[in-house]
C-alpha cells in the first residue's frame, strides 16, 4: 500500500486536474455557445472574466509548485522515511494548496491576497521542513 505522502502527492495531482478540467470546461463551454474561437485563448495573457483568469492562475501556481512537492516526496519514498511529520506535512501541504486555489479563484480582494499568501507560506514551510525531515537532518 502506498504510504500517506504518496497519497498526498496523488491527492495534490488529482486537485491539480480538477482546476485544469475546470479551466478547460469553461472554454469549451465558450466556444461551443459561439462566444469564443479555439484561439481566444492565448497563453500567459489575461483574457476572460477575473474569476475565470483567477481559476487559470490557481491551475497554473498547482503546476509551478507540484515538482517541488513531488520530489520531496519521492525522495522521502526513497529513502523510506518513517515519520509521522512527513506523513501529516504531505497532508498539510495538500490542504494548504486547495485552501489557497479556492482562495485565489473566489476573489481578487488584498484580504483574498494575503490570506493566499498566508496558505503560500504554510506550503513552503512545509515542504522545507519535510526536506530536512527526509534528508534525516531532523
Amino acid at each position: 500500500m502506498a504510504s500517506g505522502s504518496l497519497l498526498a502527492l496523488l491527492a495534490f495531482v488529482a486537485w491539480t486536474v480538477t482546476l485544469l478540467l475546470a479551466v478547460g470546461l469553461s472554454r469549451v463551454a465558450k466556444v461551443a455557445a459561439g462566444k469564443a474561437r479555439p484561439g481566444d485563448f492565448p497563453a500567459g495573457v489575461p483574457h476572460g472574466a477575473d474569476t475565470y483568469w483567477r481559476l487559470n492562475r490557481a491551475h497554473l501556481n498547482c503546476l509551478e509548485f507540484l515538482p517541488l512537492f513531488g520530489a520531496v516526496v519521492i525522495v522521502g519514498a526513497v529513502a523510506d522515511v518513517e515519520s509521522a511529520a512527513f506523513e501529516t506535512g504531505a497532508w498539510v501541504v495538500v490542504a494548504a494548496r486547495v485552501g489557497q486555489s479556492l482562495v485565489h479563484v473566489a476573489s481578487g480582494s488584498d484580504l483574498a491576497v494575503n490570506l493566499r499568501f498566508g496558505f503560500f507560506l504554510v506550503q513552503v514551510a512545509t515542504l522545507i521542513t519535510m526536506g530536512i525531515v527526509a534528508a534525516g537532518l531532523a
